[in-house]
């Protein structure tokens, strides 16, 4: 088992809640900020074509402003490749996306696009950016990964995470089995998608697994967790003028 299991923290969701009200607050930069003082090993942002959440900006501050390694998500398409080339990410994962999707739904058809994104690949892995295929823990999927060329693959989890009762040792299983299958091939692992503190403990006890990208859970948990010490801030700051 690797001596330290990383923690990539995706920030989008910061910056869904700034671009619903529009204006620069929260700004997911101070986010990032806050998630290296506090222990993570990268910050993870998905570009969508749509820019539902992270914008170009924001990804160039991250990259400009924040030490941590930059994982940026993205679609294989040719402007996301553009971006990721000029941008200089130190990780690039691939995911499927549509956009009509609330958030990723499934893993990327690899065995079923090699031609497309075998080029993809290898450009990206050319400037030195590691590339990783989002994938379901599916033999034919991992195997696609390691023919294309692509030095690392992320496990999607959503189906282990909504698993209930007797699926979910089904589904960890299947992580398991990737997990080996995919060290075999010398393919680095990572995991992720709808873990959170009640189900990430059999995943990061994988021993394959190096690295885990989690964001919503931890978003979430922060709005209770974090709420009380903002009005606390907000209570003392109004009576400090005052008097109080």
């Amino acid at each position: 088992m690797t001596e330290h299991l990383r923690l990539g923290v995706n920030i989008d969701h910061v910056a869904t809640l700034r671009n619903a009200r529009g204006g620069i607050a929260p700004d997911p930069i101070r986010a990032a900020r806050v998630v290296a003082e506090a222990g993570a090993d990268g910050i993870t942002a998905h570009l969508r074509e749509d820019r539902r959440h992270i914008n170009d900006a924001d990804l160039a501050r991250l990259k400009a402003e924040i030490a941590l390694p930059l994982n940026m998500e993205m679609a294989a398409t040719v402007e996301m490749v553009a971006i990721a080339l000029d941008l200089g990410p130190a990780h690039v994962c691939v995911v499927p996306e549509r956009r009509e999707e609330l958030t990723t739904e499934g893993g990327l058809d690899v065995a079923g696009s090699m031609d497309h994104l075998r080029p993809l690949v290898g450009q990206l892995t050319d400037a030195g950016i590691q590339v990783a295929m989002f994938i379901d823990p599916d033999p034919a999927q991992i195997a696609a990964s390691a023919e294309i060329g692509a030095p690392a693959i992320e496990l999607h989890t959503g189906e282990y995470c909504n698993a209930t009762d007797d699926a979910v040792a089904h589904q960890l299983a299947r992580l398991v089995d990737g997990a080996e299958q995919a060290q075999g091939l010398g393919l680095e692992c990572h995991a992720g998608h709808g873990l959170d503190l009640d189900n990430v403990e059999p995943v990061a006890a994988i021993p394959q697994v190096v690295e885990l990208n989690i964001g919503h859970a931890i978003l979430a948990d922060a709005v209770f967790d974090g709420l009380a010490l903002s009005v606390r801030a907000m209570r003392a700051a109004m009576d400090v003028v005052r008097g109080l």
